[in-house]
């Protein structure tokens, strides 16, 4: 007989979401079962739980998409993730899974695609671990949907510069980290106090989004550093103007090439030679899958293993459990800074 476990229940659009019992489900032939520990929050969990966007194609449902925790179970044909009993940072969504409400992250026992779940480090505690899925996933697909592979190794003879616009929040951050691997100088903008921060995690220059000369504070910057600016991540709304205003003075004859991470405005402003394109992964299942495996088990494996990637940005950690999080998404949804929200589970 199947089991029982807590979940914070989504009953119906807009909330509130309410702790009820689910049946644990058995993982799939591809699928890990998680025994949740730890939840980070994200802006589109209060947007789905507050208005239904993106879709919410099945209620009850079960929102959230970044856990750690430790493996209680593996499905039949699953050779990548870690054995049970094993810590691992798992991405439990239901966004891939038709609104499954067996693979959301607010409750006890979630299911993950095996592609997405990899060891934690004995180094990290669960709350640290589960602030990197989403984040890096997003950071990560700004890159390839631009034409940038995640294996791209630039030399400091090559001269690549990006600039990230939004560095402080958490796609921010690891779109800095990211970067950095790639072999970028990496220029970013960011309230003052996040600064000296976001320079220990790879970025080279970090502008003041406020001040009023910051484009020309950006491309003197560039002109001084002697880099090739024509690549950009818009990581936070209103971004995209000031970006390629930079760019117009730095690009030079090359096509420029942006990631945005908001959706785009039908009327989004544009750019001769450049091409702005939304950051979204793969729609083809199977060429998305093979990029979440290049995510999780490259990138974030390898450079947690390595120790070059670290857990970003610092962490408000909000009790109460599954009762909590209501709360602690009300918390987000009023705005933090330079912060991720986790709750233990």
């Amino acid at each position: 007989m199947a089991g029982k476990h807590l979940a914070a229940i989504l009953p119906q659009k807009g909330g509130p979401l309410s702790v009820g019992e689910r049946t644990t489900p058995e993982p799939g032939p591809n699928e890990v079962l998680i025994e949740v520990k730890a939840v980070a929050l994200n802006p589109v969990d209060y947007y789905q739980r507050d208005v239904g966007m993106p879709p919410v194609p099945i209620y009850p449902a079960i929102i959230g998409a970044d856990t750690s925790g430790i493996v209680a179970k593996v499905g039949s044909k699953v050779y990548t993730a870690p054995a049970p009993g094993s810590r691992v940072i798992a991405l439990a969504s239901s966004f891939y899974q038709n609104g499954s409400p067996d693979h959301g992250a607010f409750q006890k026992y979630a299911l993950a695609q095996s592609e997405g779940v990899i060891a934690l480090p004995d180094s990290l505690s669960f709350e640290e671990g589960a602030v990197f899925p989403l984040a890096v996933m997003t950071a990560l697909t700004a890159w390839t949907t631009i034409g940038i592979p995640l294996d791209t190794k630039y030399t400091p003879q090559d001269k690549h510069a990006v600039l990230i616009w939004g560095g402080a929040s958490s796609v921010g951050t690891f779109a800095i980290q990211s970067a950095k691997s790639l072999g970028f100088t990496v220029y970013a903008t960011a309230s003052p106090k996040h600064h000296e921060y976001l320079k220990k995690l790879g970025a080279h220059a970090v502008f003041d989004y406020k001040e009023s000369d910051i484009v020309s504070q950006i491309v003197d910057a560039v002109n001084k550093d002697g880099v090739n600016l024509h690549t950009a991540h818009c990581v936070v709304n209103g971004s995209l103007q000031p970006t390629l205003d930079v760019l117009k003075e730095t690009k030079g004859d090359a096509v420029a090439k942006v990631a945005h991470s908001p959706v785009l405005a039908a009327d989004h402003p544009t750019l001769d030679k450049t091409e702005i394109k939304f950051n979204f992964p793969p729609m083809d299942p199977v060429a998305r899958d093979n990029h979440m495996f290049q995510c999780f088990h490259g990138w974030l494996q390898d450079g947690l293993k390595s120790g070059s990637v670290v857990p970003s940005p610092s962490i408000q950690v909000e009790g109460g459990g599954l009762v909590g999080l209501n709360p602690a998404l009300d918390k987000l949804k009023a705005g933090v800074s330079g912060t991720k929200i986790v709750v233990p589970i």
